[in-house]
């Protein structure tokens, strides 16, 4: 069963300015955008022309600070963002949107309080649930303003996520591929992955190897 996405609520957000970026990977240009709502900032990392109406390579990944900053082995999110800046640098073109919602959109002090319930035996959905919040709070209609600045329509999606997925077709985004990101599997977020595929739908399988010619 494919999941639906809400309807979504349109989300007001400031361009303010850009800058160069260089990574170990490429030269990217950050642009930043403003919130109205909250004024939490957000960024978008852009490489190369993506504003000429083809599939833009593109991933819309929600901040995790553990992971993006601290290096956790909790979670595969730093790994997932290292990895599509990578794939966006080997293609030349793209774009990776920094949305800054912590903890599936619980922020980052909530996010510890779900730690310490899953050190208590309860899973990623189950620790939400216990603190009030729903398994996943994340607002993806910001990502509407920001593609607009840039005039991309259609993606090739990095995501495990299908519900990411809903939520871009929502929006009139077109999602013209699936790009499976699977990296960092390993002792410390097993569970974690096994949970977010069991309970949130997650695509964790890798895709069968493309058949050769005169393969079947």
């Amino acid at each position: 069963m494919q999941p639906v996405a809400e309807t979504p609520v349109k989300e007001e957000l400031d361009y303010v300015t850009s800058c160069a970026l260089p990574t170990p990977w490429a030269q990217f240009t950050l642009h930043a955008f403003v919130e109205h709502a909250t004024g939490k900032e957000h960024l978008a990392m852009v490489l190369g022309d993506i504003g000429d109406g083809q599939p833009v390579l593109a991933r819309v990944h929600s901040e995790c600070l553990t992971g993006d900053v601290l290096y956790s082995q909790r979670c595969d999110c730093g790994a997932q963002l290292e990895g599509a800046l990578r794939k966006v640098a080997a293609e030349g073109r793209g774009v990776v949107l920094y949305l800054r919602q912590e903890g599936r959109g619980i922020g980052l002090i909530n996010k510890m309080r779900a730690y310490r319930l899953q050190e208590a035996g309860f899973d990623t959905v189950q620790a939400n649930e216990q603190l009030g919040f729903k398994a996943d709070q994340r607002n993806y209609a910001l990502v509407e303003p920001m593609l607009k600045q840039f005039n991309v329509t259609s993606l090739r999606l990095m995501t495990n996520n299908p519900r990411k997925i809903a939520a871009m077709e929502a929006l009139g985004v077109t999602v013209a591929e699936r790009v499976p990101l699977l990296v960092n599997r390993n002792k410390f977020n097993q569970h974690y992955l096994n949970t977010k595929a069991a309970k949130l739908g997650h695509m964790m399988t890798p895709p069968p190897p493309a058949a050769e010619d005169g393969e079947l």
